[in-house]
């Protein structure tokens, strides 16, 4: 059995896990009647913000490649954006974090290993600002005892994921600045890794390894990571208003500031490589519905299920729009993020 192989059923074998933790003693009828009680009205506006965070990471994301080239088109990084979004929510493994730059580079003549880089800081960037958003959930939250009725177990799991994210983001900025600041030796350290091939293998993956590098320099500059961090809280503000208002359509009064901790933690659960964040999104939040809220675990099931499939259809309707636009298919798309196209 070949490894890639062995990974997808590794994959497959998680998803179900969680999904099976997910769905445990669901009444079905429960949540049919919860879903029913959905707010049209408000609905609507909802199917609007799905999409706004690939319209804010796009901004950030061109701010970020200014230094590179100055003009480049805004419309190509929604594009590419949306293609990348759009094959991790069909493909396993988060491919399309790999086709995402992939696409860009080849729509607007630029390094492929350049934009990986610069894909590696915007992750860093997002693990970093959820983890300064929940601290200073945490930190402000005792202000707010009288408005709040979070569980005791569900503070043991936010300082516990706070912890462990914030710890990662350390660490991951550590190595980029490593990389970065040791270009000589983070360049043999891609040669030593090229050794075992062929020549022209070698060169390529040396080729690869300074343009990656080179992807990082954007940590060179205090003021351009300030306004880095800026747009970063802008993204997640902006994705923790979607669910706020998502979470208005069906009568639930959640102040926007407890929806923070929600967010945090189904990132958390979408960062598991399963095809369409599934299983992992969905456990950690009826996870967080259940424990922050105290919601019924049907309507918890039944609101992750309406968000969850909503994001889904937006996004790829919009990315197969998109790639048939460009006379691309999702498979040629998922080719770029293999190296096969």
């Amino acid at each position: 059995m070949g490894k890639s192989k062995i990974n997808y059923l590794i994959i497959l074998l998680i998803t179900v896990v969680f999904l099976w933790f997910f769905f445990q003693s669901v009444d079905w009828g429960k949540t049919w009647q919860y879903l029913k009680q959905a707010n049209p009205i408000i609905m609507v506006p909802v199917l609007f913000l799905a999409p706004l965070h690939l319209v804010t990471r796009s901004i950030r994301w061109k701010f970020l490649l200014y230094p590179l080239k100055s003009d480049l088109r805004f419309l190509k990084t929604v594009e590419a954006t949306t293609v990348g979004f759009t094959v991790t929510l069909i493909f396993p493994g988060r491919v399309g974090e790999v086709v995402r730059p992939i696409y860009l580079a080849r729509s607007e003549n630029l390094s492929a290993g350049y934009l990986i880089g610069t894909i590696v800081v915007e992750r860093t960037f997002d693990l970093f600002t959820n983890c300064f958003l929940l601290g200073t959930f945490l930190l402000v939250s005792p202000l707010f005892d009288f408005k709040l009725h979070i569980r005791p177990e569900a503070y043991r799991h936010l300082y516990f994921w706070g912890k462990s994210g914030l710890g990662l983001a350390a660490f991951l900025f550590l190595v980029i600045i490593l990389l970065y600041f040791l270009k000589d030796k983070s360049a043999g350290l891609f040669r030593f890794i090229g050794k075992p091939f062929p020549e022209k293998v070698k060169a390529r993956i040396e080729k690869f390894g300074l343009e990656f590098i080179a992807g990082l320099k954007f940590f060179h500059s205090f003021l351009r990571l300030l306004g880095y961090f800026g747009l970063s809280l802008v993204v997640w503000l902006g994705i923790t208003f979607l669910y706020w208002v998502y979470f208005s359509g069906f009568g639930l009064r959640i102040p926007y500031f407890l929806v923070i901790p929600y967010i945090f933690l189904t990132m958390i659960g979408a960062s598991i490589p399963t095809p369409g964040m599934a299983g992992g999104f969905d456990y950690f939040s009826k996870l967080a519905l259940t424990s922050l809220y105290g919601l019924d675990p049907n309507l918890a099931v039944g609101l992750t299920i309406g968000i969850h499939s909503l994001q889904i259809v937006v996004t790829c309707t919009l990315g197969y729009v998109i790639l048939w636009k460009n006379g691309l298919n999702l498979f040629q798309a998922r080719k770029m993020g293999e190296g096969k196209n």
